[in-house]
């Protein structure tokens, strides 16, 4: 089997940082390609220049056995090469054929032909089961579907080389399973895939080869039937690591959050997003949210965190009626909040760490006197909060936030709720796009607090998270409570059929 693409002794440095030190990597025809490393690795900085987002320092780029310079995206598609971006690249207020169509326009004069390129898009969508409204504005749909939007956009430009980065992190497990299908599709077809991912039992499933990058060095390529789930993990962070999660028997105390009746309005439509529903967390244990994204999960946490108003019902924090209190009100007087979006709700992505570190605190005295802040307090807690979460970049303190992997960005924001010391810690996604190492340290993190007695509400589309940290299960569909367990009375098959709303049960208030 020949080489499609082989990128030889590529260098990329950025300030304080080497990305990528001489990498060597070949894509063979009609091969699924995994590229496998912790948050930082520099999987995402290879794969860029492959596509011409960034120049490589040195070495080379061969596309067919010859060599090619990338200048930019457009060079890359005009070589066939099509990357799906782990932050979506598309136009919101645009539409999805808009969107497919942007940058290969068929022109007509001064007229763009939209009737060709939306019939074009209707075959493929259906050819692979993408089920895509080819009208539908980017703002009104799933996150799920922007990324089939995505893929139409590859296959539209009839790409032969299809770069997937981080694809499954924004997905719910059903979603998960048509996209995997959908690149095998591919694949039968004759395109080769290099599929990023954190997710090893994703590669066991449909990956050839496996590339493993350690700090921006090669440190290998296998045959994926020749590794184990624990090797492909320990090849990647450099350690062996305890993916299971040990957990004491929960020693129940107080009520910390009393919810009754609470609903809340949706930002589409007149329905409802949450309905009337009643649930209570205790001193010591973790409550978890399941259910297939869209059902009313992301309302009923931003009403809970004060980010939006409720309908009717009451939100009671440590007996405290906090309905109509402030996000700050609420964050000094018990509640901690790991958003489930880090760059949009977690973080100043051009603050320095520091500033992002102190967010929540900064106007407490220690940190401010009469109305000015004390920037050596600043300073002395950032570097005790890297120190004790292991908080890595380039600069320490100085480093600003948007030049930070995925994983020390989510770990900065657990480092400043959790240093909170609040009764209440609500977790939305803490792991989604991390790597196995930052996952076993975040797990580790939420665990801890609830053996230390705080009361943790967790809301997560990965049900392996779910079963395994959860000492009770809700499951939400249509924004009602449909089912209360515990994690070992109920199957994740039997779990996904109460998502899906094909179950009802009882719920305890």
């Amino acid at each position: 089997m020949k080489n499609i693409v082989e990128m030889n002794h590529i260098t990329k440095t950025f300030p304080g940082i080497i990305a990528n030190d001489d990498v060597t990597i070949s894509l063979r025809e009609g091969e699924i390609l995994a590229l496998l490393g912790e948050n930082g690795a520099g999987k995402s900085t290879l794969m860029s220049m492959l596509f011409g987002m960034y120049q490589p320092d040195s070495g080379e780029i061969m596309l067919h056995g010859n060599k090619v310079e990338i200048k930019d995206p457009k060079d890359a598609t005009d070589h066939r090469i099509g990357m799906v971006h782990q932050h979506f690249k598309l136009v919101h207020n645009f539409t999805v054929t808009q969107n497919i169509v942007l940058g290969v326009e068929t022109v007509q004069g001064v007229v763009v032909k939209m009737d060709k390129a939306r019939e074009e898009i209707i075959a493929l969508s259906q050819k692979y089961n993408l089920n895509v409204d080819p009208d539908a504005k980017i703002e009104d749909i799933s996150v799920g579907m922007q990324q089939r939007v995505e893929i139409l956009k590859l296959l539209y430009r009839q790409n032969e080389v299809l770069i997937f980065d981080e694809p499954t992190a924004v997905l719910t497990p059903q979603e998960i399973d048509e996209l995997l299908e959908i690149m095998i599709q591919l694949q039968n077809e004759g395109k080769s895939i290099i599929f990023i991912t954190h997710k090893l039992n994703e590669i066991k499933k449909i990956a050839d080869r496996v590339s493993v990058l350690r700090k921006g060095v090669m440190v290998g390529t296998h045959h994926v039937a020749d590794l184990t789930i624990d090797e492909m993990s320990e090849l990647m962070v450099g350690r062996k690591i305890d993916l299971n999660i040990h957990k004491k028997p929960a020693e129940l105390g107080e009520t910390v959050l009393d919810v009754e009746g609470l609903t809340v309005a949706s930002n589409h439509g007149n329905s409802h997003a949450v309905k009337g529903i009643n649930f209570k967390v205790q001193q010591g244990e973790i409550v978890s949210i399941a259910g297939v994204e869209g059902n009313g999960q992301r309302e009923l946490i931003h009403a809970l965190a004060g980010m939006m108003p409720t309908v009717s019902g009451t939100i009671n924090l440590l007996g405290n009626d906090v309905s109509h209190k402030s996000i700050r009100y609420r964050n000094t007087h018990g509640m901690s909040h790991i958003p489930e979006d880090r760059h949009r709700d977690g973080l100043v992505l051009d603050y320095r760490l520091d500033d992002n570190l102190v967010l929540k605190k900064y106007f407490e005295k220690e940190f401010n006197e009469k109305g000015f802040i004390k920037f050596n307090k600043v300073n002395q807690y950032g570097d005790y909060l890297i120190e004790k979460f292991d908080i890595r970049s380039s600069e320490g303190i100085k480093t600003k936030v948007r030049s930070m992997s995925g994983g020390n960005q989510q770990k900065a924001i657990l480092a400043r709720e959790i240093d909170l010391g609040q009764d209440l810690l609500m977790a939305v996604q803490p792991t989604r796009g991390l790597d196995v190492g930052a996952i076993s340290t975040i797990h580790h993190l939420i665990v801890e607090q609830r053996d230390q007695g705080k009361a943790v509400l967790l809301v997560s589309y990965e049900l392996s998270e779910i079963m395994n940290l959860s000492d009770r299960i809700l499951v939400i569909h249509d924004g009602e409570l449909v089912g209360e367990f515990k994690p070992e009375e109920i199957t994740q098959q039997e779990l996904g059929l109460y998502m899906a709303g094909a179950k009802r049960g009882v719920v305890s208030e």
